[in-house]
């Protein structure tokens, strides 16, 4: 079997990759053939989150000649060592390019040790901030750092920052990127109107306690996502991952549910629709994809 060929079926799905660093150098040989290949798969929407400025900027180029690329700014914890109010500004003016949907990606990182954990959580306050000013949801990365995240999380949502925000009207306020909590903390995110987001190592067939948890979680607050070319799904472990890989991750979820693929597709990629604000477009883009979905 071709390293593609278990994508082909999953054309009839409507999907979305909704954390995915397109922007990367891994993907500079060969980004058009990658979107192609995510399109055969029928992923719809693909958000790139930005993990420095730099990379923010080259997201939001790829994003200006791909259209269903949008993106995130944000500086990721383990890029924040030199965080400062430069770099608020920097983003701010970043988040108003007309293909910003997000900020993110945001949070806490304490398994690299790479930076403090107080400039980490300055950075993560800062960014919140940033998040309720423009009135934009946030994609948060945590890593052995979940207690923090938390208690960081739940500080903001009763902040007044948060309550006169536009994100306190908005259908969801945030994401946990690559959910590596419990059941106690989902239920916390489902508390702040928070979703949760599930990638590759769903698929890892090690990943006993993600497995047990998942048919606990709802699938009205849940989101697929590759973060490729990292965390890719089981068959195609120890290789790049790329967007069209969530179909695998869809499929899975579905297995794990009890669920059809096609059920777990639309739902998903609804509310992924719904948490970047761009709800008149999945109307249109499931009318082409996939009729029976917006019927």
């Amino acid at each position: 079997m071709a390293a593609h060929d278990d994508i082909k079926d999953e054309c009839a799905l409507m999907l979305v990759d909704s954390h995915c660093h397109l922007d990367l150098d891994q993907f500079a040989p060969d980004r058009a053939a990658v979107l192609e290949r995510a399109r055969v798969a029928g992923v719809q929407l693909i958000v790139n989150p930005g993990i420095d400025l730099k990379s923010c900027r080259q997201a939001i180029q790829v994003a200006a000649t791909t259209a269903e690329v949008h993106v995130a700014v944000g500086v990721h914890p383990n890029s924040s060592a030199d965080f400062n109010q430069t770099t608020v500004d920097e983003l701010r003016q970043l988040a108003m390019q007309p293909k910003v949907v997000a900020i993110g990606e945001i949070g806490l990182d304490y398994y690299w040790q790479q930076v403090d954990h107080a400039q980490q959580q300055q950075a993560f306050r800062a960014q919140l901030k940033l998040a309720a000013e423009l009135g934009l949801p946030v994609i948060i990365h945590s890593r052995d750092s979940n207690a923090d995240v938390a208690l960081i999380l739940a500080e903001w949502v009763n902040s007044q920052d948060f309550r006169q925000s536009p994100l306190a009207t908005r259908p969801f306020a945030g994401v946990l990127h690559a959910f590596s909590g419990d059941l106690t903390l989902a239920k916390a995110a489902y508390q702040w109107n928070f979703l949760l987001s599930l990638g590759g190592p769903v698929t890892f067939k090690n990943a006993r306690d993600l497995h047990a948890l998942v048919p606990h979680l709802r699938l009205d607050r849940l989101m697929l996502e590759t973060d490729a070319p990292y965390l890719t799904p089981h068959p195609h472990r120890g290789k790049r991952n790329e967007p069209a890989y969530v179909a695998l991750v869809c499929e899975q979820i579905a297995a794990l549910c009890g669920l059809n693929p096609t059920e777990v597709a639309t739902q998903t990629s609804l509310l992924a629709y719904q948490f970047f604000g761009l709800e008149n477009q999945f109307v249109a883009e499931s009318q082409n994809a996939h009729p029976a979905v917006a019927a």
